[in-house]
């Protein structure tokens, strides 16, 4: 499995992190073959292209199950929020999206086929032996109490038309650093027999902003809580280069 975190609009960037590392080809196409790949939100925001992000995650899903390959993508606040800005449209949303980075250019080339893609996007995914969620958070406790019951929780309150729901989910979304500390190891491993999985990957908390290192420095995931979590926020839209993160192979024991 190859992990890409939060890209923030920054395609060039994004593109030539998928062709070093193999995964796309000539005209930006899927070069992975049956190679696995997961984005883990925040496609929008911060950056000039999030649609264009968007199109080429979709693209490459279409192409790549096409091959035997697998492209998965989870919902990110900000994808979140561009939906709300487009949705309800008053100077209240809008104001918090453009606080938050909010790209004009974004929100005027959202279709209706990015808003659909964007909502069926699942909030936590695993795969094997890791946990996949966007952030370094335990909100998600509140939307369900297994991974299909908080995906279905998300992915209802997205197509409502609930304000004050959609209020609520951004703002839990500002949780960060939940298993960081003393007692992080312990926080992450109540999560994880929460929702299964014997490791956390995240992105939403540039790893630049948790160890004080220079943008141009990030290159590699973080591992912290005694190793049980693996942030991939490689922080892009900080001026980062990104990293693509390759996850180990699991070793059975016979």
């Amino acid at each position: 499995m190859y992990v890409i975190g939060d890209v923030h609009g920054q395609l060039p960037k994004l593109t030539r992190l998928l062709s070093d590392a193999g995964l796309l080809g000539d005209a930006q196409r899927w070069a992975g073959g049956d190679a696995a790949l997961l984005f883990i939100g925040d496609y929008f925001d911060r950056g000039p292209d999030g649609v264009g992000v968007v199109e080429l995650v979709m693209r490459l899903q279409r192409q790549a199950g096409a091959e035997g390959g697998k492209v998965y993508a989870l919902l990110g606040n900000h994808d979140a929020l561009i939906l709300a800005a487009r949705r309800f449209s008053g100077k209240y949303w809008l104001d918090a999206w453009e606080r938050n980075g909010g790209n004009h250019a974004d929100l005027s080339r959202l279709r209706d086929e990015h808003v659909e893609w964007i909502t069926k996007q699942p909030a936590m995914l695993r795969v094997g032996d890791v946990l996949y969620a966007h952030a370094d958070a335990t909100f998600y406790t509140r939307y369900g109490d297994t991974i299909e019951d908080v995906n279905a929780t998300f992915t209802n309150l997205l197509r409502a038309g609930d304000e004050s729901a959609w209020d609520q989910l951004l703002d839990d979304f500002s949780e960060r650093h939940a298993f960081d500390g003393p007692d992080g190891a312990d926080s992450t491993a109540r999560f994880l027999r929460q929702y299964g999985g014997d490791q956390l990957m995240h992105g939403h908390t540039p790893i630049q902003k948790v160890t004080s290192a220079s943008p141009e420095t990030v290159v590699c995931a973080h591992r912290y809580a005694a190793g049980r979590c693996v942030n991939v926020d490689g922080g892009m839209y900080l001026g980062g280069p990104g990293f693509v993160h390759k996850v180990p192979a699991p070793i059975h024991s016979r």
